[in-house]
């Protein structure tokens, strides 16, 4: 009897415990959500604090580098009121976007020539060519501007100036280049790839559809007919001739014309001389020193400079964090 009882006390015992657990796990899961929710809350309010003082610094930064910018290009024009020789780079690849687009390389030579103190502008020329249509534009408007201007413009080539770089030159009343420098390639080209034999060995079907029979002739993994071959090369003569034409209009009757003059072969500097697509030999400073009269050499070139970079960068940051706010914005929802 008396083991009943104690039995059953330790069973009230036990259940009186097993209570008292299920209630404190209770609580404590309540608290553990309280809890999880009062962090969110509290993260969520510190990351909007973060962005709001992310944007304000963004927006004082971008405000400092545009009147930086405008500063130094301010300071840049009040100091070239002295007699100089005006110096516009051309280097690299012509084409639009680079630093030698029709854009940027304008830009500066009109900057250039409407400075009373500029004596005379030198294009300071290092490339190996780029796009026809970018050195036309600027081939023409540096024509214009040396008329409207009635200042002389002189080439000054370093290491190259082939192709579509020499398009430029030829706008220059004379062109000075080292012995050695890489001057002509008056040809032009396009060029690409054709994959269809490799496709077929492979056993790869190419389904292309078009609307226009000729509207994919430049595909590289779809065969090219004769017909099509041979407008292409219809267009590149033309171009060519566009090309010959500028020069010849340039160098009138320096030049010494042979068969290969027009062929895209390229001469060195010595030998450019020798055939009239060059004028002398010399640099930078020859010609500011001996042939302009003016030693002192300010560059107008346009570049990206500390405070445009900073600014095209903010532009992408802040489009790039704008972007990431939506999608996480979308996500809370």
């Amino acid at each position: 009897m008396e083991n009943s009882t104690q039995a059953d006390m330790d069973k009230a015992l036990g259940a009186s415990d097993n209570r008292a657990t299920q209630t404190t796990q209770g609580v404590s899961w309540e608290r553990a959500t309280l809890e999880k929710l009062a962090f969110a809350a509290l993260r969520e309010q510190t990351l909007a604090r973060r962005w709001r003082i992310f944007v304000r610094l963004s927006w004082l930064l971008l405000v400092v580098a545009v009147i930086w910018l405008a500063w130094s290009e301010g300071s840049m024009t009040q100091n070239v009121s002295t007699p100089h020789t005006a110096v516009v780079e051309i280097k690299g690849e012509i084409a639009d976007g680079a630093d030698a687009s029709a854009e940027l390389v304008l830009s500066s030579v009109t900057a250039a020539l409407e400075d009373s103190g500029a004596q005379a502008l030198v294009l300071l020329i290092n490339s190996p060519g780029g796009s026809p249509v970018q050195a036309g534009i600027i081939n023409d408007e540096i024509r214009r501007l040396k008329a409207l201007h009635k200042k002389p413009v002189y080439a000054v080539v370093e290491e190259s100036c082939a192709s579509a770089a020499y398009y430029i030159a030829v706008s220059a009343d004379q062109i000075y280049v080292d012995k050695a420098s890489i001057v002509g390639s008056i040809g032009v080209l396009m060029d690409g790839f054709g994959f269809t034999g490799l496709m077929d060995k492979v056993g790869i079907e190419r389904r292309l559809m078009t609307a226009g029979e000729n509207k994919g002739f430049l595909d590289p993994f779809s065969p090219q007919t004769e017909r099509q071959r041979a407008y292409a090369q219809s267009m590149l003569d033309q171009i060519h001739q566009q090309f010959i034409d500028v020069v010849k209009a340039g160098r009138g009757d320096r030049l010494k014309e042979t068969p290969e003059m027009f062929s895209g072969l390229f001469w060195s500097g010595q030998q450019a001389v020798a055939l009239g697509l060059a004028d002398h030999l010399g640099n930078l400073d020859y010609v500011a020193r001996e042939v302009v009269k003016a030693e002192d050499i300010v560059d107008y070139t346009r570049r990206d400079n500390v405070a445009e970079r900073l600014a095209k960068r903010f532009g992408a940051a802040l489009g790039g964090a704008v972007v990431q706010a939506m999608r996480s914005s979308a996500v809370l929802r």
